[in-house]
């Protein structure tokens, strides 16, 4: 199976460069991993000291980055190398300045495994909830250098728990320790005869913890609300917009106000949402900001977090096939949450539901009675806010876990 793997790979880098002709989503892809090894040789001494976090994208650098923190501010004479296998995370945080050196992960090949490890030489290799690469992983076996997971989630359905699996159920064995999110992966895991296992649950809950107590302070969103009760509907799309704009065209009271963040901002895209809104609207990139208009339009990226601190209710996009968005943010101010019904995939999100902090909506007319509660009932808004903040509280403290361990080690 290795060797079919391994041909596959191959492959797959042939194939991806003829695309990225095409597609220029897969030219960052390729390109970016032209300069890794580069970068590496540049920033890298053989004598130096490092800690090598990898993240598939956005949401495990985030997941990552407490413990991050806590390294850099503990033991600040390791270099930090940060990797990312997609560009939307990559390109994101090229430039977060508490890593010495941020590269795109090389593909997968021995060859590639054997001169990336070669090139950092780290002291401990942290993978922020998946992405198990069979040759990087091997190598790093072989080396014994110390390699953990955090914030790690398992699923039955997954290639591990497979009667044909063997052979990557092997490469977990690289693994020093696993630090789970929940007791269905720990039980996973000791099913198949890993027990080195902590549950820990997820760095996130302290990564949101943090930013809701930082100043969040934005002087033009309070302008905005102008104390007025505001739903905020943050990386929104499309199929989500459609209720939110029926519902602000006819159903909303004159002091209701709303903050729209979609997750796309291309100018068309904003210019076809403003048209749609009937009601009087103004824009993050208007230089006269209306602060009369019922809806504010967030046509930039990188101040959602802040602009939730504002929010009475939020509205999260991604419910609707596309892929749930980030439901501890909102919920860490404390306040109702409204997504759509694809959500099963995400943890959080099934366990905000649960607790009564989370409404799904399906129809419109769901859509516009909920809205309408909300609003009126501040007893009934200010008790599913309450669930929020309790069920981020009751789930901070995996940071603290996990760097117990990790200062033993270094």
């Amino acid at each position: 199976m290795f060797f079919l793997y391994n041909i596959a790979i191959y492959t797959v880098g042939f194939l991806l460069k003829i695309i990225s002709f095409f597609n220029k989503k897969i030219a960052l892809f390729i390109n970016g991993r032209k300069d890794t090894f580069n970068k590496l040789e540049s920033a890298i001494s053989k004598n130096d000291k490092t800690i090598w976090f990898h993240c598939a994208s956005l949401g495990e650098f985030e997941q990552g980055r407490p413990i991050i923190e806590e390294i850099k501010s503990q033991f600040p004479k390791y270099k930090i190398v940060l990797t990312f296998f997609s560009p939307s995370g990559y390109e994101v945080r090229k430039n977060y300045e508490l890593a010495d050196v941020i590269v795109y992960l090389p593909l997968d090949t021995k060859k590639n495994a054997k001169k990336f490890l070669e090139l950092t030489h780290p002291t401990m290799a942290i993978f922020v909830k998946y992405e198990f690469w069979p040759n990087i992983l091997n190598q790093l076996k072989n080396q014994n250098i110390e390699t953990i997971l955090i914030s790690g989630i398992f699923r039955k359905d997954q290639f591990f728990f497979k009667s044909y699996g063997s052979w990557m159920r092997k490469t977990l064995k690289a693994f020093f320790h696993f630090f789970v999110q929940n007791e269905s992966s720990k039980k996973l895991l000791k099913e198949i005869g890993l027990n080195n296992v902590t549950l820990s649950g997820d760095t996130r809950f302290d990564r949101v913890h943090e930013i809701s107590k930082q100043n969040n302070h934005l002087q033009f969103i309070e302008d905005f609300k102008q104390d007025q009760y505001t739903l905020v509907a943050g990386s929104s799309w499309p199929k989500g917009e459609e209720f939110l704009i029926n519902y602000i065209n006819s159903h909303a009271s004159e002091n209701e106000k709303f903050i729209i963040a979609p997750h796309n901002i291309n100018e068309k895209g904003i210019e076809q949402l403003q048209n749609s809104i009937s009601k009087k609207t103004t824009k993050y990139s208007d230089e006269i900001k209306d602060n009369s208009a019922q809806v504010f339009i967030v046509d930039t990226i990188g101040i959602l977090t802040k602009i939730y601190s504002y929010a009475d209710s939020a509205y999260i996009g991604g419910g609707f096939g596309t892929g749930l968005h980030n439901t501890l943010e909102p919920a860490s101010f404390g306040i109702p949450l409204i997504i759509g019904p694809d959500y099963q995939k995400f943890q959080e999100a099934v366990d905000l539901v649960n607790v009564g902090a989370c409404t799904v909506i399906d129809n419109q007319n769901k859509f516009n009675e909920h809205l309408k509660e909300l609003h009126k009932n501040v007893n009934f808004r200010t008790k599913q806010g309450q669930s929020s903040k309790e069920y981020i509280l009751d789930n901070i403290g995996a940071t603290e876990i996990i760097f117990n361990y990790i200062s033993k080690k270094l």
